[in-house]
C-alpha cells in the first residue's frame, strides 16, 4: 500500500466538507470509479468523520479546537483504503443496536445510530478498530487505478 494522503482535521463539524472534498478528489484522481461510487464514498468519509468528532464529546469550539480527526488515504492495485481516526473513549461495536430492515416502517423511529449502518452500506469492505484510546474505520473501495500518465510536451506553441 502507498501511503496518498494524510490530512489531521480540528474535531470540528465545519472541517468535514474539506475532508470529504480530500478524499474524492484523490479518489477521483487515482481511481477509475463512477460518479456514484466517489459520493457513495464521501458520504461514508462524512459519516465516520462525524462519528469521530462525536466521539470527543465535547461542547464548544475551544474544548474541540483542541481534539484531531486523522484521515489517511492509501491505495495498490486493487484498492483504495480510507482510514478515519479520533482518539476518543472508544465504544463496543456489538453494543450498538439493531436496526429493523428499510422496508420496515419501525426504522423510521430511528433518529440517530445509522450512521455504521449507512458505512456498511456504502463501501466495499470496512473494518472497525476501537479501544480505551480511541477508534480508527478503515473503508476500502475496489477499482482498478486510473493509468496515470506524464503531461505530453507543452511549449508556447500550443497556446491559442
Amino acid at each position: 500500500m502507498e501511503l496518498i494522503l494524510e490530512l489531521e482535521i480540528p474535531a470540528r463539524p465545519e472541517y468535514i466538507a474539506i475532508a470529504r472534498l480530500v478524499v474524492s478528489s484523490v479518489a477521483s484522481s487515482r481511481r477509475n470509479l463512477p460518479d456514484d461510487r466517489i459520493d457513495d464514498l464521501k458520504l461514508a468519509v462524512s459519516e465516520a468523520c462525524t462519528n469521530a468528532i462525536e466521539a470527543y464529546g465535547c461542547h464548544g469550539a475551544a474544548e474541540c479546537e483542541k481534539q484531531r480527526v486523522r484521515i489517511l488515504v492509501q491505495d495498490d492495485d486493487e484498492k483504495l483504503e480510507v482510514d478515519v481516526t479520533d482518539d476518543g473513549p472508544g465504544f463496543n461495536l456489538s453494543d450498538l443496536p439493531t436496526h429493523p430492515p428499510v422496508t420496515d416502517p419501525d426504522r423510521l423511529n430511528f433518529e440517530r445510530g445509522l450512521g455504521i449502518p449507512l458505512i456498511r452500506t456504502l463501501v466495499d469492505d470496512v473494518k472497525f478498530a476501537s479501544s480505551p484510546e480511541g477508534t480508527s474505520v478503515r473503508m476500502t473501495v475496489y477499482g482498478e487505478p486510473l493509468e496515470l500518465r506524464p503531461p505530453e510536451d507543452f511549449g508556447p506553441d500550443q497556446l491559442d
